[in-house]
């Protein structure tokens, strides 16, 4: 055979495929996969995270005199134990401290950790691994472990009662986002840095330029984080603050009885319904920058 032939039939048009498997592959490729037993097993597991917040709704709307009874619906809503939660305990006088706290300490601890985090990613310097490494222990350590020697140290300083104890830990950031900082800025390339300082940006104005816009959504992650943190501490306000000037959590934990010093449950469950719907409605919100950070920052 000549190399005429070869090249002849080398270049010959090759016979078509046929038109259902040609038809047959796109959409197959974009047709969802479907996994009937991992959305079953979801299914199951939201439904019974979700079941405590209807049982406390309802338990909210129950009459004081159904409360023994043995079922699962009260025969009469009582809406009235709404107004009545809201009347027992200073409620909004707490609630705005508490989201005066939250809304401060979170602020300062998401900048300062950010900047923190960009020093432990973008510098160098002598020390600076075991600066890290006592940072990952620091990670590891209990909030309760400390709060003993930090009320003495601020008890010394006249601090207790006010609410510097929060702006203090805000500016001195947090372990847990200082490392989400670092593992996001680390996977930055040297060219940003590098253009930016041929443009005449020193270290705090490319920090501000480039790093803070795109650390958005790590940014919104541990302001959630450090919100949720806060508006759900107890222990904290309870050491620190005095009963006139104290948060929402330790109002509701210690304000609903009686003149007889009898605990209120239908008070206690429609407070404390109300008290989670911020954080609800803030994870709503930010739910997508939330996943985004946590992806982007190297943690799934």
């Amino acid at each position: 055979m000549s190399v005429l032939e070869k090249t002849d039939r080398s270049s010959a048009p090759k016979p078509a495929a046929p038109m259902d498997k040609v038809t047959s592959s796109p959409n197959r490729k974009n047709r969802p996969e479907r996994h009937p037993v991992k959305f079953t097993l979801l299914l199951v597991v939201s439904i019974a995270l979700f079941l405590p917040f209807v049982a406390l709704a309802i338990k909210g709307l129950t009459p004081a005199s159904e409360l023994g009874a043995n079922s699962w619906f009260p025969t009469d809503w009582r809406w009235q134990n709404i107004p009545d939660a809201f009347n027992q305990i200073p409620y909004f006088k707490f609630a705005a401290i508490s989201t005066f706290i939250a809304v401060v300490y979170s602020l300062l601890t998401t900048l300062s950790s950010a900047l923190v985090g960009y020093g432990f990613a973008r510098l160098k310097g002598p020390g600076k691994r075991a600066l890290f490494a006592v940072l990952i222990g620091m990670m590891i350590v209990p909030q309760i472990v400390t709060l003993i020697p930090t009320y003495l140290l601020f008890s010394q300083f006249g601090l207790i009662g006010t609410y510097w104890p929060w702006v203090l830990w805000g500016t001195a950031g947090a372990p847990y986002a200082i490392f989400l900082y670092r593992q996001f800025y680390a996977s930055f390339p040297k060219e940003l840095e590098e253009a930016a300082r041929l443009d005449g940006a020193g270290r705090l104005r490319t920090f501000i330029s480039i790093f803070v816009p795109l650390s958005r959504p790590l940014m919104v992650t541990a302001f959630v984080i450090s919100f949720n943190a806060t508006w759900g501490d107890y222990v904290a306000p309870t050491l620190f603050l005095n009963a006139d000037n104290t948060t929402l959590a330790v109002g509701i934990a210690t304000g609903y009885d009686n003149a007889h010093g009898i605990l209120l449950p239908q008070l206690l469950a429609a407070g404390s319904f109300i008290y989670i719907l911020p954080v609800v409605i803030l994870f709503l919100f930010a739910q997508r920058s939330y996943v985004r950070g946590f992806v982007s920052s190297g943690i799934k």
